[in-house]
């Protein structure tokens, strides 16, 4: 009996996977508006009635797909910026973390940024605005911590976190355009820590490099 519910929990996840693998190509791909759910469960290869008792809709699906990597993301922000040492160290930390996490949601990061900056798809509202400030504002809190802990001269906070911020926002926005021309495809995670570097150059108190001590990029 455990076995026989164990093998159907198993086939049910695997349907369910299958559902969002096809939704987030498609959506990724063709855009939530030119997507339609025949389209979808023939590339997962399941019928319209599965689909229907999973996700309940094309809705349904798209908002199942979204909420666990834009959770996920924050998670991988508030994680790093936890981590035990100094301000630098937990900035290098977020950074890398952000954009690692990014590269490996790229479909869904696709899928986001065609429907926060394109045009109406008609799809079910999500906040993206107040998971993409998450990402600057964590990375202020650490300047702000750098700067009355003596690791970072006294300037204006914002403008060196966005200066950090904007950096790595170029390096992720290059992967959705630049089609394997980007910083990352190039050089890996230690492009993005060599442009930190060059910032902390200018704000650091005792030293020009970003020693990212926390992470391996």
């Amino acid at each position: 009996m455990a076995r026989t519910a164990g093998k159907r929990a198993e086939a049910e996840g695997d349907v369910r996977a299958r559902l969002l693998g096809s939704a987030a190509e498609l959506f990724s791909t063709k855009g939530y508006a030119g997507t339609t759910v025949r389209e979808i469960v023939e590339r997962a290869g399941v019928t319209k009635p599965a689909m229907y008792y999973y996700f309940r809709s094309k809705e349904g699906i798209y908002l199942e797909l979204m909420r666990g990597p834009l959770e996920g993301f924050l998670e991988s922000i508030e994680s790093a910026a936890a981590e035990k040492g100094g301000a630098r160290d937990r900035v290098v930390g977020v950074c890398l973390g952000a954009y690692d996490y990014f590269m490996r949601h790229l479909p869904h990061a696709r899928i986001m940024y065609s429907i926060y900056y394109g045009p109406p798809q008609g799809a079910p509202f999500i906040d993206f605005e107040s998971v993409q400030l998450r990402f600057p504002e964590t990375i202020l809190r650490l300047v702000k911590e750098g700067i009355r802990g003596g690791e970072f001269r006294r300037g204006d906070a914002a403008d060196m976190a966005w200066a950090m911020t904007g950096a790595v926002s170029v390096a992720m926005e290059l992967e959705l355009s630049a089609r394997g021309r980007g910083i990352g495809r190039s050089l890996g995670s230690g492009g993005i820590r060599r442009m930190l570097g060059v910032i902390f150059h200018g704000i650091a108190v005792d030293g020009p490099r970003a020693t990212g001590k926390g992470r391996k990029g």
